[in-house]
């Protein structure tokens, strides 16, 4: 790891330490290590268990986003090579977009493709995750406000998600409109600026990335054309998604205090906002996002939710990264063998 992300790590280390403790302290820790301790140990075992289910979903949706690339992987490898990319956006700041490129290096060795390729595998599956999230944000905040009053915070929320949304896919939009024209500038203008920082030939470099930008695009197309596999890998998606609502629901249950389905539909999609932070994988950030969220809509105690939400955040956050680091670590020492 270079100093620039070392020091990005652990400035994120830092202030998601700083993030949880804050949020302990005006919850209260002995309420919270009470409720933790009171906690049904079946309950948090079957919450541990639909963690590790929805990294199944979402690593089948991977393998499927390559086999229309032509990158056949079989199911346990994919479930490796997904935890591996967990583990990478878990531990880069600003979540999926810092942990891509380590994931797409990890994809292009174990699966012998090129790196572009890689890329657009883990980006795809990142991409299209947003579609079923989006749709369960709306049908749960609709069906939450038929039978309550939806609070200003959960208003907020929703709104900064949908604009968030909207500028990334307006972003992908214009880009992918405008594809062509980005392969014959970008490589023209950055070429140059790369060949004197680094010193390398400026047309060698250009041609370089002129070449990957193309088979970047080229692969995107491969996996949009392909109707039918793409509404596999989009239900793929909303398994994962629901597998995580249900991950909370069973939470809070351990906890005791258990809570309608419905609010957990809405609330973890919308946590992930919190993600796109200079936090690593959103620590910190999405636990106070989450308690943010439930305690005007559960009516629970602040201490039993910050409670089940560490419950749910070690099964779909911890144990992903310490199956994922491990993984990462034995497939990359297998790819340099």
């Amino acid at each position: 790891m270079e100093g620039p992300q070392r020091r990005a790590l652990i400035l994120g280390g830092a202030g998601a330490v700083a993030l949880l403790a804050l949020l302990f302290v005006v919850v209260g820790v002995d309420r919270v290590v009470d409720a933790l301790a009171a906690a049904d140990p079946p309950l948090v075992v079957a919450t541990a268990g639909l963690g590790l289910c929805w990294l199944a979903a979402w690593s089948l949706m991977l393998r499927a986003v390559l086999g229309a690339l032509d990158v056949p992987m079989s199911p346990w490898t994919a479930f490796l090579v997904y935890s591996g990319a967990a583990f990478a956006n878990n531990v880069t700041p600003f979540g999926q977009a810092g942990g891509e490129p380590v994931a797409a290096a990890l994809i292009s060795k174990v699966g012998e493709a090129r790196y572009e390729t890689g890329l657009v595998g883990i980006a795809s599956v990142d991409v299209l995750n947003v579609v079923p999230s989006v749709s369960l944000v709306f049908l749960g905040v609709g069906s939450y406000a038929a039978t309550t009053a939806v609070g200003d915070r959960v208003v907020v929320a929703v709104a900064s998600a949908v604009a968030l949304i909207a500028a990334i896919v307006t972003t992908i939009a214009v880009v992918w409109r405008y594809r062509v024209a980005v392969v014959d500038r970008v490589p023209g203008a950055v070429g140059p600026l790369l060949g004197r920082l680094d010193r390398f030939d400026a047309e060698t470099i250009e041609a370089g990335l002129a070449d990957r930008l193309g088979n970047f695009f080229a692969d995107i197309e491969r996996v949009g054309t392909d109707r039918r596999r793409l509404v596999g890998i989009v239900a793929l998606s909303l398994v994962g998604w629901l597998f995580q609502a249900a991950a909370l629901t069973v939470a809070f249950a351990a906890i005791g205090h258990p809570i309608s389905p419905l609010i957990a539909v809405f609330v973890v999609p919308l946590s992930y906002v919190a993600g796109a932070t200079p936090l690593p994988g959103g620590l910190g950030g999405i636990e106070a996002a989450l308690v943010g969220l439930l305690v005007p809509t559960t009516g629970v105690a602040a201490s039993s939710i910050t409670a089940a939400v560490l419950v749910f955040r070690g099964a779909v956050y911890w144990i992903p990264m310490v199956i994922g680091g491990a993984s990462a670590s034995a497939l990359g020492v297998k790819a340099f063998e």
